[in-house]
């Protein structure tokens, strides 16, 4: 199982970054040993002084697939999650001022939620799906499919160019606006529309 992670995938997210948007999807990689086993806590790692939440729309692989074409990417997926993508903001800012790798500030042990999944036919339209993000029962981010820069099928066309997609491979889409760091004691719940997918508490 591979964990597909797509950044800067909203305009707001990028803003707050001060980063530049890309002419391409950008990915990266989680292993799957960066699964936050469920109903387990997110243990803060004692490598870093800054871990930030990122909310994101999961889509799960359910077919072998390369060189998939846009317009055939729907029969390659058939549940629809959400999840967090836990980021040790300090280790990247330090790795990418020295222009090295950052997997080490996104792929550590525990670093990806991943809720309840639903079959995608629960949702009228997979290009405006509302989701959000509570911490400690009040709204942080907030998000909606439909204000992604690259669709679920473009990402899914682009990242099969460079790597074969299989069966329970799972696709994080991208974070919206409203990113910000957890602390001990903090309780993090995810909601697509209006079920709640995760709870996760902060130790």
């Amino acid at each position: 199982m591979k964990i597909i992670c797509i950044g800067q995938n909203y305009a707001e997210h990028i803003k707050e970054l001060n980063s530049k948007a890309s002419g391409e999807p950008l990915f990266f990689l989680k292993p799957d040993s960066a699964v936050l086993l469920n109903k387990h806590p997110f243990v803060i790692p004692e490598f870093t002084q800054e871990v930030h939440y990122e909310v994101e729309v999961l889509i799960r692989i359910n077919r072998l697939g390369k060189y998939i074409q846009p317009k055939f990417a729907h029969k390659y997926f058939d549940q629809i999650g959400l999840g967090i993508d836990f980021t040790a903001r300090d280790l990247q800012r330090e790795c990418k001022e020295k222009g090295h790798p950052w997997e080490k500030a996104k792929a550590f042990d525990g670093s990806a939620v991943i809720g309840e999944w639903l079959p995608k036919e629960s949702f009228k339209d997979l290009n405006a799906i509302n989701f959000h993000l509570k911490k400690n029962d009040e709204i942080v981010q907030l998000g909606n499919t439909k204000n992604m820069i690259f669709d679920i099928p473009t990402l899914i066309a682009h990242v099969s160019k460079f790597m074969t997609l299989k069966i329970g491979d799972v696709l994080f889409t991208g974070t919206p606006s409203g990113v910000g760091p957890v602390s001990i004691g903090d309780k993090l719940s995810g909601y697509l529309e209006d079920k709640e997918l995760f709870s996760v508490n902060i130790k």
